[in-house]
């Protein structure tokens, strides 16, 4: 079976996508999720499925879902949410090549496919929160008390989807996941490669981690009875990267990526420091090292500095392998439409497919990122790359389909 693909369309599609939220500089979007442009963008989508002759559904948490009329399809797809400053393709492309696949199967009357764009794959809530807890880890009820940075509740943020939502999807009704992304690395642009067939996805902790100390005068406070908790903060960083050495690879990263200090005043010794620490790894082992590395020196710190210590929810995935039979679709695509320019790689950062292999066999597709940026305004991948990406799906979504 061929599945014919349409690349003007799609281009068409993915460009248009674009200008929700578009940012003005270069091909940036600023479409967190439940904002008004996200909002916006998923009811356009919802056009467009219907276009294409599937199905709308929004679940609960507002994930989009393009259902085949088939009782048992395959879904494709990823999330059309963004980064507070995010680029053009992360998410997006995965979401309109799964709908230019189905279009084109539709066409070909075989095989069934079904589209999805989860919601908030890029965490204003948590961590990939609508695949989360469609994939049942995570409660509705419990995903409600998530805050983002600004102190809003999900609850609260969820309400702007209130009149379109309906119930969850049965996961069983679809036979596998296929997630086609752009790579969000060096490796594929380097190389001058087309395709990165995904062997694995990390797994990821991720926690917020509070010290807090004495707020006084700047200009007063001898430093030696200062209890600065951003000065506990630096010490803690230094102290980690210290600790980590004898336990992480090359392969491990970890980052303290929001910090927020109270109260944020320029002659003010800063009495709460309250970040985010995140760290991901292939091995579910090391990642619970870590965490122990983590938590005891966060109560050594606070205990030097005379901190008082507090830990967030611990929100996080485990390592997930890629199906075997999906992959070896993905694979044979590959060879046929970009033969010695593909190659099997994991995958370093996270995505949907982690969740969704609670309930089904997932595979991802990589087409390269230029420059290997990607969360910017920068983010950029070749129209050629991107069209033979969706020419590798079509082939591998004909080939188990």
């Amino acid at each position: 079976m061929t599945l014919s693909v349409n690349p003007t369309r799609f281009l068409e599609d993915l460009h248009a996508l674009r200008r929700f939220g578009a940012s003005g500089v270069g091909k940036g979007v600023v479409r967190p999720a439940y904002s008004e442009a996200d909002v916006a963008a998923r009811t356009w989508l919802a056009g467009k499925f219907e276009e294409a002759g599937l199905t709308v559904h929004y679940d609960p948490m507002g994930s989009l879902f393009g259902l085949s009329d088939a009782p048992k399809s395959l879904l494709l797809g990823s999330h059309s949410d963004s980064q507070p400053e995010g680029g053009w393709l992360d998410g997006a492309l995965g979401v309109i090549a799964a709908l230019e696949v189905a279009r084109a199967a539709k066409e070909a009357g075989d095989p069934a496919v079904s589209v999805v764009s989860f919601q908030d794959e890029e965490g204003r809530f948590g961590v990939t929160t609508g695949s989360t807890v469609w994939s049942g880890q995570l409660s509705l009820a419990e995903a409600d008390k998530l805050t983002d940075r600004s102190g809003l509740s999900l609850a609260e943020a969820r309400g702007a989807m209130a009149h379109l939502t309906g119930d969850f999807v049965d996961p069983t009704r679809f036979t596998g996941f296929i997630e086609m992304h752009i790579e969000q690395g060096p490796w594929l642009d380097q190389a001058c490669e087309a395709a990165g067939v995904v062997s694995s996805i990390v797994g990821i902790r991720d926690m917020r981690i509070t010290f807090e100390g004495e707020q006084n005068h700047a200009g007063t406070t001898p430093m030696h009875l200062r209890k600065d908790a951003f000065q506990a903060l630096t010490a803690f960083n230094a102290l980690i990267a210290e600790r980590f050495q004898n336990v992480v690879t090359p392969q491990t990263v970890w980052t303290i990526g929001h910090v927020k200090l109270h109260p944020d005043a320029h002659s003010i010794v800063p009495g709460r420091a309250t970040f985010s620490m995140q760290w991901r790894d292939g091995d579910a082992d090391r990642l619970a090292r870590v965490e122990a590395i983590i938590r005891a020196a966060a109560e050594e710190v606070a205990a030097l500095h005379g901190m008082t210590l507090s830990f967030g929810p611990m929100l996080g995935l485990e390592p997930v392998d890629m199906d075997t039979r999906l992959r070896a679709a993905l694979e044979a695509s590959a060879q046929e439409h970009a033969a010695g320019r593909w190659r099997k790689m994991p995958s370093g950062a996270l995505h949907d497919a982690t969740n969704v292999a609670q309930h089904m066999p997932v595979a991802m597709l990589f087409v390269p990122s230029i420059n290997g940026i990607s969360h910017a305004f920068e983010e950029d991948t070749a129209e050629a790359d991107l069209v033979k990406g969706l020419e590798v799906l079509a082939g591998a979504v004909a080939r188990v389909g």
